[in-house]
């Protein structure tokens, strides 16, 4: 029976089949097509995904394009825009171009700052760190740096532990640099208060009595004569007869000596921008006398610039927790610094001296001190140029904070120098470079140049003399001739990324070399101390001469 009933269910099927021969074909086309739809899909998929990719591609190259583009135009385009509006707002026609998409060059103005016969121009704006900091991709350097700081830290804590068996927590260092702080502080008082009265009550008297003097010319020459005795007796002699004469250690010494620097330039400055409009107006008799208010010039004397002007861009309001933050990251850097000194660079100076002087010994210390002293460069660069005078111009509610520029993108030297301290490039453009300009002619702009270059050695290689207690020109020497040739020689046409890394490689090798001599002959004096030093030996290079005895 069960046979029977699958062969008529085999006979029945395949009589199905041969009755309805086209329905099989149907079916199997139909099964056919399923089959196949599937792989036009996955093709349309893949050229999608293909089409995806290119687009990809080619947003990234616009991408790149457009920020290359913002970054060579857009900076310079504002800095114009906001240049030639304060122009038209003192009445003058600035000549200054807006073309963004224009010649090659023609976006870039050789140096963006008001005509000479105008002065700097103010505005508000951040500094650049801030706006930067704002990008993620920036902001990770900055941790990076602080995770090398906790490394260093533990690096410290752990040493001393395993050979002292013990946790040291002191600051010897620190506290040996930062010595006799009691005397810094009423050193500066001093100077403080001689600059707030001294050159106001000259200027004053000058003033008041100019256009009623019979003698003019003898009336100006004596009051000048006055402020030159103080700028050269009161704050020059007297902060540098402080320093000698207490023995200040080495930090203490350079809080006085740039504070001394700080209030010359200051008062510099306070009568260089007030006696040609008194003189102006003395050719006017009826209009009167414009003597600035001893609160401006207060305000001057803190304020971060060191060009004077009557009134300053003034932000609406204080934000204190930006202050603190400032402060905090000021004095981060201090102690950052501080354990960079003790893990990288003592040890390194230390072990020094148990090798004689030798040209061997010489080129390992360079070497080795690069990393110590580049990191030192941009601590103090953020410690000082950015965090330091952010905290005074938010207190102050000090407009314009640009006292710095991309001086890292720089290809050339010269835009280096403009570039990595602007307050103080402001001050010798305006009042060295120009007077130089005048007293050379404007055809012999080089030599004003090079003038101003030499003043600005003379005065660092004073500050680190008078700082380390010991004539050694090797900061002189790297400032005159490598400084002043490289200047000249890569100037401001040199705008391939090579000259990028040159100029960073350049900074590199300068820095190790200004911490690895320096700190050679420190250790030198302290070792090979003379009994009955003339003034020759503290000119002479200790190093040079000195043998480590056990």
């Amino acid at each position: 029976m069960v046979g029977e009933e699958n062969t008529s269910l085999r006979n029945r099927l395949s009589k199905s089949s041969c009755e309805n021969p086209g329905k099989d074909e149907d079916k199997k086309k139909t099964e056919k097509e399923s089959l196949e739809t599937p792989n036009d899909g996955q093709l349309a998929v893949k050229q999608l995904i293909s089409k995806k990719v290119q687009l990809a591609v080619e947003a990234e190259q616009l991408k790149t394009f457009f920020m290359k583009g913002v970054g060579s135009h857009f900076d310079d385009f504002v800095t114009n825009l906001i240049e030639k509006s304060t122009s038209l707002d003192n009445g003058e026609c600035a000549a200054t171009s807006f073309s963004v998409f224009g010649g090659e060059n023609s976006h870039r103005a050789k140096d963006l700052r008001a005509p000479p016969e105008q002065g700097k121009l103010f505005v508000t704006r951040r500094s650049l760190l801030d706006e930067l900091l704002e990008i993620d991709h920036i902001r990770t350097i900055y941790h990076m740096f602080i995770a090398l700081l906790i490394l260093l830290i533990l690096s410290t804590v752990v040493v001393d532990y395993i050979d002292e068996g013990r946790l040291v927590l002191e600051f010897s260092l620190l506290s040996y640099a930062f010595g006799k702080f009691p005397i810094v502080v009423w050193s500066w008082c001093a100077m403080f208060l001689s600059t707030l009265s001294v050159p106001y009550f000259l200027f004053h008297c000058w003033a008041s009595g100019y256009k009623k003097s019979s003698y003019p010319v003898l009336h100006s020459l004596a009051y000048g004569l006055l402020f030159l005795l103080f700028q050269i007796g009161a704050l020059g002699f007297g902060a540098t007869y402080v320093v000698l004469a207490y023995a200040l250690p080495p930090a203490s010494r350079i809080i006085v000596i740039a504070e001394q620097i700080r209030f010359v330039m200051k008062a510099h400055s306070f009568i260089r921008e007030n006696v040609p409009r008194v003189l102006d107006s003395a050719k006017e008799k009826s209009s009167p006398v414009p003597i600035p208010t001893i609160g401006q010039y207060l305000y001057f004397l803190f304020a971060p610039t060191l060009i004077y002007r009557d009134s300053y861009p003034r932000t609406p309001t204080v934000r204190w927790g930006y202050v603190a933050t400032r402060f905090a990251q000021s004095f981060g850097c201090f102690f950052y610094v501080y354990y960079v000194f003790e893990r990288l660079c003592a040890p390194l100076f230390r072990n020094i001296k148990q090798e004689p002087f030798s040209a061997r010994v010489l080129v390992l210390c360079v070497f080795n001190s690069i990393l110590p002293g580049v990191l030192i460069l941009f601590l103090s660069f953020f410690a000082f140029l950015h965090c330091w005078q952010n905290a005074f111009a938010e207190m102050l509610r000090f407009g314009d904070r640009m006292f710095y520029k991309d001086w890292w993108n720089s290809t050339s030297y010269a835009n280096y120098y403009r570039t990595w301290n602007v307050v103080v490039h402001d001050w010798l453009y305006y009042y060295a470079y120009k007077d130089f300009l005048w007293f050379f002619t404007k055809r012999f702009k080089s030599a004003a140049m090079l003038a101003v270059f030499s003043v600005s050695a003379v005065v660092h290689e004073y500050a680190v003399a008078l700082s380390l207690n010991f004539f050694y020109p090797v900061l002189f020497v790297l400032f005159m001739f490598f400084g002043i040739t490289f200047n000249f020689l890569v100037n401001d046409s040199r705008k391939r990324p090579i000259w990028n890394v040159m100029m960073w490689a350049s900074l590199f090798l300068g820095h190790g070399i200004i911490l690895c001599f320096y700190s050679q002959e420190w250790y030198a004096r302290q070792h090979c101390p003379l009994k009955n030093p003339t003034f020759l030996d503290y000119v002479r290079p200790r190093t040079w001469t000195c043998h480590y005895m056990f």
